[in-house]
C-alpha cells in the first residue's frame, strides 16, 4: 500500500512539474476545455437547435469526429503487435505512448457521443438493465462494448506494466500477455463494429458498401501511426526518454503501406459510383461535384483527396520519407486529409441528399458544435499529455536502475 501512495504521489509530482512551456501548454489546453464546456451549457440549455444538424441530417461533425478516432484508438495495434507479439526492440520503448493515445482517443470518441446525445441523461439508455439497451440488434450498443472494453484493456495493461517498472521489477509476460492477445483482436473489433454500424443501414446507400469495414481499417493504420510519428518527434526533444530513429523508421513504412492501401480502395470506390452513376451515386455526387446547386462539402473533399494523394506519392519514394522534414509535413497532411475523408467527408453524405435524392437544407456546422468539438480535442490532447508524463518519468527511473 505504501508503495502504491508512493506510486501516486511521484505521478502527481511528475504531472504537476516541468518547464514554462509545459505548464503554457498544459494552459492553452485548459482555457480551450472551458471554451468548449461553456459552448456545451449553451446546448444544454438551448438543445439540439444551436447545432447545424435536422430531422434529416442527424450526424454532423460530432460523428465525424467519433468515427475518425476509433480509427486513431485501434491503431494502437500497429504498434502492441510488433512489441508484444513479434518481440521487435524498436518498438518497446515507444509503444506505451501508443497506448496512451488509444485511450486518449477512445475519451475523446465518449465525449462525442456524449454531446452528439444533447445530454448526460439520455445516457441513462447504454447501461443495460436501467435503459433500453437494445442488446444485441443495435450495432450501437455493440459499439458501446467493444469501446468500453478496449477502454479497460489499454488502460490496465500499460499500468501493469508502468507498476512494476516503477518498483524496478521486468513484468511477468504471463500476466499481461493474454490481455494484449485480446487486445489485437478487440482493436480490429472496434473499427469493423463502427464500420457495420453504418454499412448496416440500408436506407443509406452511401454507406452501404461490403468495402467500408477494409476502408475503415487502412486509414485507421494511416492516420494514427501518423499521429504517432509526430508525437514521437516531440517526446524526443522535449523529454530525457530516448525514442530510436529506427523506432520512426519503421513506423513511416507502416504509414506508407497503409496510405497506398487506403488510398487504393478510395479509387476503387470512385469507380463504381462514377463509370456508371445511378440513384444511388447522388450522395458521391454531391461530395465530390456537388448537387443542384448545393456544394458545401466539394472543396473539403478536393483537399482531403489532395493532401492524402500528395502525402502518400512522397511517402512511397524512401529518400524522401527518410528526411525527417519532409516525413513530419507528410505525416501532418495525411492525418488532416483522412480526418476530412473520413469524417464530414464520409457522414454527411450519408444523410445530404435525402433517400429520395433531393436536397432541402445542407449540413454546416454551427460555431458552437466547432467550439465543442476544439474543446473535446484539447480534452484528449490533456489527457495524453497526462499520461505520457507519467509513463516518462516512470521509465526513466527504470532505466536508470537497470544501469
Amino acid at each position: 500500500m505504501r508503495t502504491f501512495i508512493s506510486f501516486v504521489r511521484d505521478a502527481i509530482d511528475n504531472v504537476t512539474a516541468g518547464s514554462l512551456r509545459y505548464h503554457i501548454w498544459m494552459g492553452f489546453l485548459t482555457f480551450l476545455m472551458l471554451l468548449g464546456a461553456y459552448a456545451y451549457t449553451i446546448q444544454l440549455r438551448e438543445g439540439l437547435i444551436v447545432t447545424g444538424m435536422y430531422d434529416y441530417a442527424s450526424w454532423g461533425i460530432y460523428i465525424s469526429n467519433f468515427t475518425f478516432l476509433v480509427g486513431v484508438a485501434a491503431a494502437a495495434l500497429m504498434l502492441v503487435l510488433p512489441t508484444y507479439v513479434f518481440r521487435d526492440t524498436d518498438f518497446v520503448r515507444a509503444v506505451l505512448f501508443g497506448e496512451g493515445m488509444a485511450v486518449a482517443a477512445l475519451v475523446m470518441c465518449l465525449a462525442f457521443v456524449i454531446v452528439d446525445m444533447g445530454g448526460p441523461a439520455r445516457l441513462w439508455h447504454m447501461i443495460p438493465v436501467i435503459g433500453i439497451f437494445n442488446w444485441p440488434r443495435s450495432m450501437l450498443t455493440w459499439d458501446v462494448i467493444v469501446l468500453n472494453g478496449y477502454l479497460f484493456i489499454n488502460l490496465t495493461i500499460p499500468f501493469y506494466i508502468l507498476w512494476n517498472h516503477y518498483q524496478g521489477r521486468k513484468p511477468n509476460p504471463k500476466v499481461y500477455l493474454p490481455g494484449v492477445v485480446l487486445s489485437l483482436f478487440w482493436a480490429v473489433g472496434i473499427h469493423l463494429v463502427t464500420a457495420f454500424l453504418y454499412a448496416g443501414l440500408p436506407a443509406r446507400p452511401f454507406w452501404n458498401s461490403s468495402l467500408l469495414g477494409p476502408r475503415f481499417l487502412a486509414s485507421a493504420f494511416a492516420a494514427g501511426p501518423a499521429l504517432m510519428i509526430l508525437i514521437l518527434s516531440i517526446i524526443r526533444r522535449t523529454t530525457p526518454y530516448t525514442i530510436t530513429e529506427s523506432t520512426i523508421n519503421k513506423l513511416s513504412l507502416v504509414v506508407t503501406g497503409a496510405a497506398q492501401v487506403n488510398l487504393i480502395m478510395l479509387v476503387s470506390e470512385m469507380f463504381k459510383e462514377f463509370y456508371w452513376p445511378t440513384e444511388h451515386s447522388k450522395s458521391a455526387i454531391y461530395l465530390f461535384f456537388g448537387l443542384d446547386g448545393h456544394n458545401a462539402l466539394v472543396p473539403w473533399m478536393w483537399t482531403s483527396l489532395a493532401m492524402t494523394g500528395l502525402a502518400t506519392l512522397i511517402l512511397t519514394v524512401p529518400q524522401l520519407r527518410q528526411r525527417k522534414p519532409i516525413l513530419y509535413l507528410c505525416s501532418v497532411l495525411l492525418f488532416i486529409g483522412i480526418w476530412i475523408e473520413k469524417g464530414m467527408g464520409l457522414i454527411v453524405p450519408g444523410f445530404v441528399p435525402e433517400p429520395w435524392g433531393r436536397i432541402f437544407t445542407e449540413y454546416s456546422p454551427t460555431w458552437v458544435e466547432w467550439v465543442i468539438t476544439i474543446g473535446i480535442w484539447a480534452l484528449g490532447a490533456w489527457v495524453f499529455t497526462i499520461l505520457a508524463k507519467v509513463a516518462v518519468g516512470v521509465e526513466v527511473r527504470y532505466q536508470s536502475l537497470q544501469k
